[in-house]
C-alpha cells in the first residue's frame, strides 16, 4: 500500500461570502467546511496532511490543531503557487497525494477511496475528479480526445465558445504522485487571463511528459459543490443535512419532520429516540435511546440520557440523566448536570447547578450555582440569590428537602437534609438537618383599613 499524503487549499479569502469570517471557517451543520474535508480525509489513513494558509491563517489552525500540518501562502497567487508551499515538507517523499479545496465540504469519504483506488489501478501521474453539471458556469472544463482521454482542463475564463459548452467539469480535487507533482509544479507558467499559477496545468505537463493522466467522474455533482458565496453555502447546507437526518434514520431515529429539523454532523442518536418538528441539534451532543427531543428543543453539545424528554426548551453544554424529563419551555444553561428521574418544569432555568436523581423544580423557578441532593422538591417561584453584583456564591441542598414555593436561598448557604422550608422565606443562614426554617413577617391584619384606602 503507497504512502498517502494530502494538500488542503485553505489560504482564500472568499470575497464573495462578504463576511468577516474566512470563507473555509464557514459552518455547514455545524462544523468549518474546512474542517469537514480534513476529517472525510483522515478516514484514508494518511501519513501527513497540510494545509495551506494564508487569510485568517491563526484562526484555521486553531479549528484544526492537531489535525493537521500549515504551511503559509503569503500571497495568493493561484492554486499551483498554493500547493508548490508544501513542497518542504512533500517534495522528497513517496506516494500519492491528495489535493482538495477547503471549501469542498460534501465529497464523502467513500469518493476520496474510489479516487485513490482509481488512481492506483491506472498507474496514473495525476487523476482527476471530475461531474457532470446542468450548469457548468464557473468551472475548469474537461476536454477529453476522441479516445476519452482526458487532453486538457480549461478555466471558465480562458475557454472558447465551443468549450464553455462543455458540462463535465473540474472539481478541483485530485490524485497526484507526490514526486511528479513538485517536479511539474517547477514548470507551471501563469500567462492566463489571471496571470495566476494554474494547478490544472500540471495535467498537460505530465501528459506532455507521456505520463498517464486519468479522470473519475463521481456520479452526484452536488457532492462535488464548492462554496463561494452564501448561495452555494445554503446549498451545501441543505445537501449535508438531508444526508445526516437520513443516516439517523435509516439507523432507527424517528425524525417527524426532516424538513424542520437540523442535526450538526457530529450528533450521535441512538435507536428509537423521536426527533419532533423544528428541533435543532448542534455540537456534539449524544442523544440515548427512547428519548423525545422537541418539538422546538434546542440542543448544544450536550448529553441525554436514555427516555429522557427534552419538550421546547433550550439545553447547552448540559448533562440530563435517564428518565429525566425537561420543559417545556426550560432553560439549561452551561453545567448544568441532571441526574435519573429528575423533573425540570415550564419557565425553569438551571445554570452550573447539579440536580441528584428524583429531585423536582416543576416551574418558574432559576437554579445557579447549587448542588441540590436527591429526592428534593422545589416549589413554584423560588430562586437560589446566587449573585451579589461582584461574586458568585454556591447553595447546597441536601437530600429530601422541602423548599416551599417564592421561597429564596441567599447564598453562600446550606440547607440540611430533611428540612423544610416555608413559603415565602428568606433564607440567610444554615438550616439544620431535619428543621422547619420560615423566615417573613408575621401576618397582620388591620380590620377595615382597607376602606381609608378607597
Amino acid at each position: 500500500m503507497t504512502n498517502i499524503f494530502a494538500v488542503i487549499l485553505a489560504a482564500g479569502q472568499g470575497t464573495r461570502m462578504k463576511s468577516k469570517l474566512y470563507k473555509v471557517l464557514h459552518p455547514v451543520c455545524g462544523k468549518p467546511m474546512v474542517e469537514h474535508v480534513v476529517d472525510n480525509i483522515h478516514t484514508l489513513n494518511v501519513e501527513r496532511i497540510v494545509t495551506i494558509v494564508g487569510h485568517g491563517a491563526e484562526k484555521v489552525k486553531e479549528q484544526l490543531g492537531e489535525k493537521s500540518e500549515y504551511v503559509l501562502q503569503a500571497e495568493q497567487l493561484g492554486t499551483a503557487h498554493a500547493v508548490k508551499q508544501a513542497e518542504t515538507i512533500l517534495n522528497d517523499l513517496e506516494g500519492t497525494t491528495l489535493v482538495v479545496c477547503g471549501d469542498t465540504p460534501l465529497i464523502r469519504p467513500e469518493t476520496f477511496k474510489s479516487l485513490f483506488e482509481h488512481h492506483q489501478a491506472q498507474h496514473a501521474k495525476a487523476t482527476i475528479l471530475t461531474a457532470v453539471s446542468d450548469n457548468p458556469t464557473g468551472y475548469g472544463r474537461i476536454i477529453r480526445d476522441a479516445n476519452g482521454q482526458v487532453s486538457q482542463i480549461v478555466e471558465q475564463k480562458d475557454a472558447t465558445p465551443e468549450q464553455q459548452l462543455v458540462t463535465e467539469i473540474n472539481t478541483g480535487t485530485y490524485c497526484f504522485d507526490n514526486k511528479a507533482l513538485f517536479e511539474a509544479l517547477k514548470l507551471v507558467k501563469n500567462e492566463n487571463a489571471q496571470g495566476e499559477y494554474y494547478l490544472p496545468d500540471v495535467i498537460e505537463i505530465l501528459q506532455k511528459q507521456g505520463e498517464i493522466v486519468s479522470a473519475y467522474q463521481c456520479n452526484n455533482f452536488d457532492e462535488t459543490l464548492g462554496v463561494n458565496d452564501r448561495v452555494a453555502l445554503a446549498q451545501a447546507e441543505s445537501i449535508m443535512q438531508t444526508r445526516i437526518n437520513e443516516m439517523h434514520m435509516r439507523n432507527g431515529v424517528t425524525i417527524v419532520s426532516p424538513m424542520t429539523t437540523h442535526i450538526s454532523a457530529d450528533t450521535v442518536i441512538g435507536r428509537d429516540t423521536v426527533i419532533q418538528p423544528g428541533t435543532i441539534i448542534e455540537g456534539n451532543t449524544i442523544i440515548g435511546e427512547d428519548c423525545i427531543i422537541g418539538p422546538n428543543s434546542h440542543i448544544i453539545a450536550s448529553r441525554i440520557g436514555d427516555r429522557s424528554t427534552v419538550q421546547h426548551s433550550v439545553a447547552t453544554n448540559s448533562i440530563v440523566g435517564e428518565d429525566t424529563t425537561v420543559g417545556p419551555f426550560a432553560h439549561l444553561r452551561p453545567d448544568a448536570k441532571l441526574g435519573n428521574h429528575v423533573k425540570i418544569g415550564n419557565f425553569v432555568e438551571v445554570k452550573k447547578s447539579s440536580l441528584a436523581d428524583h429531585s423536582k423544580v416543576s416551574h418558574l423557578s432559576y437554579i445557579g450555582d447549587a448542588e441540590v441532593g436527591s429526592n428534593v422538591n422545589i416549589g413554584c417561584g423560588s430562586i437560589t440569590v446566587n449573585y451579589d453584583g461582584k461574586n458568585k456564591f454556591k447553595t447546597v441542598i441536601e437530600d429530601n428537602v422541602f423548599v416551599g414555593c417564592n421561597s429564596n436561598l441567599v447564598a453562600p448557604v446550606k440547607i440540611g437534609a430533611g428540612s423544610f422550608i416555608a413559603a415565602g422565606s428568606t433564607i440567610t443562614k444554615e438550616v439544620p438537618e431535619d428543621a422547619l426554617a420560615i423566615a417573613r413577617a408575621r401576618q397582620e391584619n388591620k380590620l377595615d383599613y382597607a376602606k381609608k384606602l378607597k
